[in-house]
C-alpha cells in the first residue's frame, strides 16, 4: 500500500504530496512520522493508493503512525477546496483541523489517580492496623476515591501499605479541562408568531442559506436555539459562531442552561489543554453543539444539521493572517457536504450578503420588531461643533452628561462607546510636527497613561513617554485623539461615586477577563461600561437604558469603500444595547458631521434605505458585490527583495490583463498604507476583477505567484479583504 503524505514543513518548495510505502492498517487522515531528508518529520496521510511512480530503491516507508484517522474525509476535501480557492499551502490548511498542541507535543492528558478495593486481599490487613481498616470500611460506600483524598483523610503511609499488599488497586482517570461558566436560569420563553414562522421555514428546508435580518432585541438567539434543538431531535449536530470572544461567555451560559454538557466551546482564549480537551469531546461525540468564534468552524463535528453565523457582517470572520480565509465560505462548504442549513444572522447584514438575498441566492427572513414590542431606542444626534461654539471644550456634550445623570440617579446602567483604546491615539510635537512612531512598524504609538508608556498596537512594543521632542528638543508635546482610558478618567471626575468599568484589548488580556468584566457590570446598578467595539454587539443587559457614542465619525475617516457600511453597522449595533427590557432606551450620538446620510439612516434604523443608497454607489463604482477585489500582499525584512518580487508579480499581472482586458476593472501596485509591521516591509498589488470568469483569472494569478522565486519574501492573496491597510 502507498500512502501520500503532506509533511509538516511550511515551505512552498515542499507543498506537495510525497509517496511512502505503508502497512494496510494505515488509515486516511492519520498523522504519521516519516523519513524526510536526514530527519524524521510528522505528516498527514491525505490519500492511499496501490501504485507509485517512485522507483523502488528510492521509496521510503512510514516510520510510525502517531494518530490514526484524526482528520475526516470531509476535512481532507475541505483542505483541497481551501488550498485551491485561497492559494494556501496544504499543510497550513490541514493544521486548522487539529489542536495546535498535537503536532508540537505541547498538550498532555491530565491524569488523576483513583483507588478501589481488591476484596480478595483484605484478609492480609493486620487487625492492629486501625487506619488501614478505616480505609477498607470507607471505600465500600464510595466504591472508588481519589488517591489524594485517601492520603489526606487516612495518611499516606496507611495508603502506601495497602497498595503494597495489593488491597488497593490504583488506576488513572483522565481529567477533562472544561471551561467554567456561570449558570443562569433557562427562561421559559413563548415564541412570537414572527419567531415561529422563521423557525418553521428553516427546519422545513434542506441545504439552504438563510439571511436572518432581525433588529437588535428581535429574538434571533431564541430562533437559533430552537433550530438547534430541532437538529438535535433529528440526530444531527450544530455549530454556532459569534464574532467576539467577549460574546462567548453570555452565549455559552444560555446554551449550557438549555442543552447541558452537550455543548462545547472553542476560541483562542482557551488554554492549549482546554482547547485539546474540548476538541476531543467533540471528536468522541460527547458534545454535539459547538459554540465559539471563527476557529470553531473547524470543529470535528460530523453529521451537521445547521451552522449559524451570528453578527454575520462582522469583519472578524475574515482571517487576516496566514492561512487567510473567509468563514462564510468554509461554512457553505461544510453545509453542502452535510446537506445542512446555513443561517447568517444580523441586524445590519453586509451589503454583499443582503444583495445575495435580494437576488435570490439566499433566502431572506425578516424580524423587524423587538420581542417585547418596545420601540427601538431614540437616537439623538449632537453637533459637537455647536458645543464648541457654545464654550463646551469637553469630550462630552451637555446632553450626554444630562442623560448619564438621569440614568445613574434612576439606578440604571449606561454604555459609553468609543472605538479607540488607550489614553490618547498619538503624541505629537507642536513645534515641528514630529509624531512618535514604532521602530518596527510604520504606525503611530498610542499613549497609555496608566503605564505612562507609548505602545504599538500592531506589534505590542513599548516605549518611554516623551518629555522632549527627539527631533527638535521642544517640550511642547501635544496629545492626539482621546481613547477609552481617558474617557474613564474624565467620567470618574464627573461621577466620583459611580462604578465605571472599561472593556477593550488592554483590559481583557488575562484569562476569563471578558466574562469577569461583563459579570461585574451586570451585577452593579447605577454603573457605566466604557469600551470599544467588543461591547457593541450581542450583549443583553436589562438595566442598560442609555448608550453614549463618542466621536461617531471615527469609522467614517478610513479610506475604505466599506467605511460608511461599518459606521452604520456600529451605530445600529451599539444603540441596540439600550432599552432591551421594559424601560425605554436613549442614545446620544456625538459627531462633527451631523448631516451625513449615515447618521440620518442610522437614527431611523432604516437599513433598507441605507442599503439602496450603498448598493447603487457600489454598482456605479464597480465595487463588491459587482466585482472581486484581489489583494496580493508582499512582505519581508529586506525592502529591496520585497520591491523586486512585487515588480515581478506586477509585470506578470500586466500580461494577464492584456490577454483578459475585459475582466480587469483596475490594476495597480503600491506600498501598503501601513508600510512596515514587525520589521517587515509591505507592498501590495490591488486589482478589481469582473465577477464573470473571476475564478479563471484567479487561477492564472495563482500560477504566476507560485512560479516566482521569493528571496525570504512572503506573498499572500486576499479576496475581498476587509482591511486594505
Amino acid at each position: 500500500m502507498i500512502a501520500q503524505v503532506v509533511v509538516n514543513i511550511e515551505n512552498k518548495g515542499v507543498d506537495k504530496v510525497f509517496d511512502y510505502s505503508c502497512f494496510d492498517d494505515v488509515k486516511l487522515g492519520s498523522i504519521v512520522l516519516v523519513p524526510f531528508g536526514k530527519n524524521q518529520i510528522k505528516g498527514f496521510v491525505v490519500n492511499l493508493k496501490t501504485e507509485t511512480d517512485v522507483p523502488t530503491d528510492k521509496l521510503k516507508s512510514i516510520t510510525k503512525v502517531l494518530n490514526n484517522s484524526i482528520i475526516t474525509d470531509e476535512f481532507l476535501q475541505l483542505s483541497s477546496f481551501m488550498a485551491k480557492k485561497y492559494n494556501l499551502k496544504m499543510i497550513d490548511t490541514l493544521k486548522l483541523f487539529i489542536p495546535s498542541g498535537i503536532l508540537n507535543n505541547k498538550v498532555k492528558e491530565v491524569l488523576v489517580k483513583f483507588a478501589k478495593l481488591n476484596d480478595k486481599n483484605i484478609n492480609l490487613i493486620k487487625k492492629t492496623a486501625k487506619k488501614q481498616q478505616q480505609i477498607v470500611e470507607y471505600l465500600p460506600h464510595k466504591l472508588t476515591e481519589k488517591l489524594s483524598v485517601l492520603n489526606q483523610k487516612f495518611g499516606a503511609s496507611a495508603v502506601k501499605k495497602l497498595i503494597e499488599l495489593d488491597v488497593l488497586i490504583v488506576y488513572d482517570v483522565q481529567k477533562k479541562r472544561v471551561p467554567k461558566f456561570a449558570q443562569v436560569q433557562d427562561k421559559n420563553i413563548t415564541l412570537t408568531p414572527t419567531q415561529q414562522n422563521v423557525i418553521d421555514k428553516i427546519i422545513n428546508a434542506n441545504n439552504q442559506t438563510f439571511l436572518l435580518h432581525g433588529v437588535t432585541g428581535s429574538g434571533k438567539t431564541e430562533v437559533y436555539m430552537n433550530v438547534i434543538q430541532n437538529a438535535i431531535n433529528n440526530g444531527k449536530n450544530a455549530i454556532m459562531l459569534v464574532p467576539e470572544i467577549s460574546l462567548t461567555p453570555q452565549v455559552m451560559q444560555n446554551f449550557v442552561s438549555r442543552f447541558g454538557n452537550k455543548v462545547a466551546i472553542i476560541h483562542s482564549g482557551l488554554s492549549i489543554g482546554e482547547r485539546f480537551d474540548e476538541w476531543e469531546r467533540i471528536k468522541n461525540g460527547d458534545a454535539n453543539i459547538v459554540v465559539g468564534a471563527r476557529s470553531a468552524i473547524f470543529a470535528p463535528l460530523e453529521n451537521i444539521g445547521v451552522i449559524i453565523i451570528d453578527e454575520e457582517h462582522d469583519t472578524s470572520y475574515y482571517s487576516e493572517s496566514n492561512p487567510r480565509y473567509f468563514t462564510h465560505d468554509i461554512a457553505k462548504f461544510r453545509c453542502n457536504y452535510n446537506n445542512a442549513n446555513l443561517i447568517l444572522g444580523s441586524a445590519t447584514p453586509s451589503v454583499e450578503d443582503y444583495f445575495k438575498a435580494q437576488t435570490g441566492e439566499y433566502s431572506l427572513l425578516e424580524m423587524p420588531i423587538r420581542v417585547n414590542h418596545e420601540e427601538m431606542p431614540q437616537i439623538k444626534i449632537v453637533d459637537m461643533m455647536s458645543e464648541l461654539l457654545n464654550g463646551n471644550n469637553s469630550m462630552f456634550s451637555s446632553q450626554m452628561i444630562e442623560e448619564l445623570e438621569k440614568t445613574i440617579n434612576s439606578g440604571k446602567q449606561a454604555i459609553i462607546f468609543l472605538n479607540r483604546r488607550g489614553y490618547n491615539s498619538f503624541v505629537r510635537c507642536q513645534d515641528c510636527g514630529y509624531v512618535a512612531k514604532c521602530e518596527d512598524c510604520d504606525v503611530s504609538l498610542v499613549y497609555h497613561k496608566q503605564d505612562n508608556q507609548l505602545k504599538c498596537h500592531y506589534c505590542g512594543k513599548r516605549y518611554k513617554m516623551l518629555t522632549v521632542c527627539p527631533n527638535c528638543k521642544s517640550k511642547h508635546i501635544k496629545y492626539g485623539a482621546i481613547g477609552t482610558q481617558k474617557v474613564v478618567e474624565e467620567l470618574q471626575k464627573i461621577f466620583p461615586n459611580t462604578k465605571i468599568f472599561r472593556m477593550d484589548n488592554d483590559t481583557t488580556t488575562t484569562k476569563n477577563s471578558h466574562e469577569n468584566i461583563l459579570q461585574q457590570f451586570g451585577n452593579t446598578q447605577s454603573s457605566i461600561l466604557v469600551g470599544t467595539q467588543m461591547i457593541a454587539k450581542g450583549h443583553d443587559f436589562p438595566l442598560v437604558t442609555f448608550v453614549g457614542i463618542i466621536d461617531a465619525d471615527v469609522s467614517l475617516h478610513f479610506a475604505d469603500f466599506r467605511a460608511t457600511e461599518r459606521a452604520f453597522s456600529l451605530i445600529t449595533q451599539v444603540s441596540g444595547r439600550a432599552g432591551r427590557s421594559k424601560d425605554k432606551g436613549v442614545v446620544v450620538l456625538q459627531t462633527y458631521m451631523p448631516k451625513h446620510y449615515v447618521y440620518r439612516y442610522a437614527s431611523d434604523y432604516n437599513y433598507n434605505h441605507f442599503f439602496e443608497r450603498e448598493i447603487n454607489l457600489r454598482k456605479v463604482t464597480n465595487f463588491p458585490p459587482f466585482s472581486l477585489i484581489v489583494r496580493i500582499l508582499i512582505s519581508g525584512e529586506a525592502e529591496q527583495n520585497v520591491k523586486q518580487t512585487s515588480k515581478q508579480i506586477f509585470d506578470s499581472m500586466l500580461q494577464i490583463k492584456e490577454q483578459n482586458v475585459d475582466n480587469f476593472i483596475y490594476l495597480g501596485a503600491m506600498k501598503s498604507p501601513v508600510k512596515k509591521i514587525e520589521k517587515k516591509y509591505r507592498y501590495q498589488i490591488l486589482t478589481r476583477l469582473t465577477v464573470t470568469n473571476s475564478q479563471q483569472i484567479l487561477d492564472k494569478i495563482y500560477t504566476v505567484i507560485n512560479q516566482i522565486k521569493t528571496n525570504n519574501v512572503s506573498v499572500f492573496v486576499e479576496l475581498n479583504p476587509q482591511n486594505l491597510s
